[in-house]
């Protein structure tokens, strides 16, 4: 065995819990790799060696090429794709290494994109190429900074191929990502199509010894499982909220059941605030628009619920009538959840409601940056960005009235919760245009800005600053 292989010790409880849900399947070859970027702060807080991982040896594990001790695997999942039912998706270019138990306990997948064609491939290539791979790097990193759940990059390599894409020939790449789970809504939505009832029960107790035990202990497991994934999904999407993220293809093979972020692809920030935008080329309807997405939450948690439903009651309409509940508790949840996050956004003490919606269509009509806003609300200076000052300036004085006393702490606290640095989107293409042309000093310098959201740095100053006036609108891509 290999000197990497030794050191990445990987496990596989996935695979041999519920082996009907994955395929033992190998990394296509790569003629000529390259590591571009290895996240070493990441790598030391998994217990890896980063020297090793910038070895030969290495590379060839990141790529899927060298054992961790475990078969990688290719995962199947279903899933609802803009409302639509394809019944078996799955891994169609990814593979999972296997599973990596940090010092802290903590378990997790190391997963990769892009290396290769698997059964599950639909006709695709199966390859990725650097520029959507360097995306999700960079979003992975951000929203870590930002303190939102998120699956994050631990590696990206060239492979030395190119491959075909809208924009012409691009150069082939492979993420290696590091995510909780890849526990999807999608694959309860399999399991439970295969009306294999001792599979959809050994998935959901796999599911709850990973990521909530303690729903082991309740009297209906089941159930619990549902509530503690609807609170988790109540919280991620208020999150996402706060920071004008969209992230694009909010289908139910995209929603992790742990609760994190996953699958950066037509993803972005939000610059104008405006809770129609939409950024993704492939979303017409604009089904998954920054607005919708607490809907389509709850849309998705209700088909995680009725793949459950055979769990919680034998009788389907005893399991419907609790399940109902914790679906509609999700609106709550979310609203307590957007409120709380909304008033320390704005500096209060106590949630005003009238507040918050009030200054949220002031920032529509008058097309306010959302994230410059938030800055120059703490700094005094938020009248600046209006075009008509006066309903800003009336509502100011509203907000006046409700603040604590102590205006310098109002402040601070402001500043540590309202980032001065996210990816703005024209500054991302900038860094990934120049990347594939084999410059990655613009997306290094972007990087380093958004792993420090909240500190402002006179060296990044143009990297705070929204698109230019007039700039066409920003249209994101898969990359598939």
């Amino acid at each position: 065995m290999s000197e990497t292989a030794t050191l990445v010790r990987l496990e596989d409880t996935y695979a041999r819990a519920v082996p009907e849900l994955s395929l033992q399947w190998r990394a296509a070859p790569t003629p000529a790799p390259r590591l571009t970027l290895l996240n070493d702060e990441l790598a030391d807080e998994l217990g890896l060696d980063p020297d090793s991982l910038h070895t030969p040896t290495g590379l060839e594990f990141l790529l899927g090429h060298e054992s961790g001790g475990v078969a990688t695997v290719a995962q199947v999942y279903a899933g609802h794709q803009f409302g639509g039912y394809s019944p078996r998706l799955g891994d169609g270019r990814a593979l999972l290494l296997g599973e990596l138990v940090d010092p802290a306990r903590h378990r997790h997948d190391l997963h990769l994109k892009g290396s290769g064609r698997t059964p599950f491939a639909r006709g695709g290539d199966g390859k990725a190429v650097l520029g959507p791979m360097l995306r999700e790097y960079l979003m992975g990193e951000a929203m870590h900074a930002l303190g939102i759940p998120t699956t994050r990059a631990l590696a990206v390599a060239t492979t030395g191929e190119s491959v075909m894409r809208d924009r012409g020939y691009q150069p082939g790449a492979v993420l290696c990502r590091v995510a909780d789970s890849h526990l999807r809504v999608g694959t309860f939505q399999y399991a439970a199509a295969t009306g294999d009832a001792d599979l959809l029960r050994r998935l959901a107790d796999y599911a709850i010894t990973r990521h909530h035990p303690q729903a082991a202990g309740a009297d209906n497991p089941y159930l619990d499982l549902l509530d503690r994934v609807a609170a988790a999904q109540a919280e991620l999407v208020a999150a996402w909220m706060q920071v004008g993220f969209i992230h694009g293809v909010m289908n139910t093979d995209n929603m992790a059941i742990s609760g994190q972020t996953i699958d950066y692809g037509p993803c972005a920030f939000m610059d104008a605030y405006d809770p129609t935008t939409v950024f993704s080329s492939i979303d017409h309807g604009g089904r998954y628009a920054y607005g919708n997405q607490p809907g389509i939450a709850q849309w998705n948690l209700a088909r995680f619920a009725e793949t459950l439903l055979p769990l919680i009651d034998a009788d389907p309409q005893a399991a419907i009538e609790p399940a109902t509940e914790v679906l509609n508790s999700f609106a709550r949840r979310y609203d307590e959840a957007a409120a709380r996050g909304m008033r320390a956004k704005l500096g209060l003490v106590e949630t005003d409601r009238d507040l918050v919606s009030d200054v949220l269509g002031l920032l529509r009509e008058q097309r306010v940056d959302l994230t410059t806003f938030f800055r120059a609300l703490a700094a005094g200076t938020a009248a600046e960005l209006f075009a008509d000052p006066a309903p800003f300036e009336e509502w100011a004085r509203r907000r006046e009235a409700a603040l604590p006393a102590d205006r310098g702490a109002v402040t601070a606290a402001m500043n540590r919760l309202n980032p001065v640095y996210i990816p703005r989107n024209h500054r991302v293409e900038e860094a990934l245009d120049a990347a594939t042309a084999g410059d990655l000093g613009p997306f290094h310098r972007l990087l380093e800005a958004v792993r420090a959201p909240y500190e402002p740095r006179r060296e990044f100053a143009d990297l705070a600053d929204p698109a230019p006036s007039g700039a066409p609108p920003h249209v994101t891509f898969c990359g598939t």
